[in-house]
């Protein structure tokens, strides 16, 4: 049976992130997408242009839509703007009992545009957090969710157990934002442990969408029935790869390469059975 992933964020009429970004991930993970749009944006690489949330009608009646037909086996929030969506979300997940939630805190864009008012935080510490088997902030929205500052390991492990103690069975803390090093070096905490997991950091301008298609790698993943330390084996190599081979679209922060893994896949099988 063909595994179902449900993505619930905003569109980006780019293509880099946001709902476009996942459902790329989906498909490339051989999942079966759907959508519910929060918010259309318009943004390019340059930056967002602009924000139109959908009406909160339009959102419940597309989560009942999927929740009275396609049962999805791993869901994923991203863009969700405001505390009325964040709201109706968390309700509807409890509505429908979905399973697998991948919360990406998604809160503010590549080029420094909010994607989530100041208000809204609390409402997602105090309705979608609890229901989250893993959240995937980078450091920047951690210390929002925290209201910590995040310079050291030390504080990313602090940090961790507090986004864990507020609900999340597991936390991902990215490191892409820490430029002091060579290596992006990312946290993850079920509760019990610390596991580190670093990748060669790449110097590009490319990095669009990075974090939407990580979640949404991670989400395809646990739909399949992989387990959490397993989805993010997949997802890190996922993203790594988006972003290594670069596809060099726009003028300004540009999307990460979707077909990059599954290029890569299928050349060493073409290796491997030339051996």
């Amino acid at each position: 049976m063909i595994s179902k992933a449900l993505t619930i964020a905003g569109s980006d009429s780019g293509g880099g992130a946001g709902i476009q970004a996942d459902l790329k991930t989906f498909q490339e993970l051989s999942v079966y997408g759907m959508s519910a749009l929060t918010a259309v944006t318009a943004q390019n690489t340059l930056g967002v242009q602009g924000v139109y949330p959908l009406t909160l009608e339009a959102i419940t009646q597309q989560l009942d839509s999927i929740g009275l037909d396609l049962k999805p086996d791993a869901v994923k929030t991203g863009m969700l703007f405001n505390s009325d969506i964040i709201r109706i979300v968390a309700e509807k997940i409890l509505q429908y009992s979905w399973r697998n939630l991948v919360v990406d805190p998604v809160m503010v864009a590549k080029g420094g545009s909010t994607l989530l008012q100041q208000e809204a935080v609390q409402s997602l510490i105090n309705y979608l957090l609890p229901l989250a088997l893993v959240t995937t902030p980078n450091i920047p929205e951690a210390e929002m969710i925290t209201n910590k500052s995040i310079t050291t390991i030390d504080d990313r492990k602090e940090a961790a157990k507090i986004i864990h103690a507020m609900g999340s069975n597991y936390v991902v803390l990215k490191g892409g934002h820490d430029t002091s090093t060579t290596a992006v070096v990312d946290l993850l905490y079920d509760g019990h442990e610390f596991i580190f997991m670093e990748n060669q950091r790449v110097q590009t301008r490319h990095t669009h969408g990075t974090g939407c298609t990580y979640s949404a790698a991670v989400t395809a993943e646990l739909a399949k029935g992989k387990t959490v330390p397993e989805a993010i084996h997949t997802a890190k190599a996922f993203i790594q790869a988006a972003i290594e081979d670069e596809l060099g679209i726009g003028a300004g922060h540009g999307p990460t390469n979707h077909f990059a893994y599954q290029n890569r896949l299928r050349g060493m099988n073409l290796e491997a059975n030339r051996q």
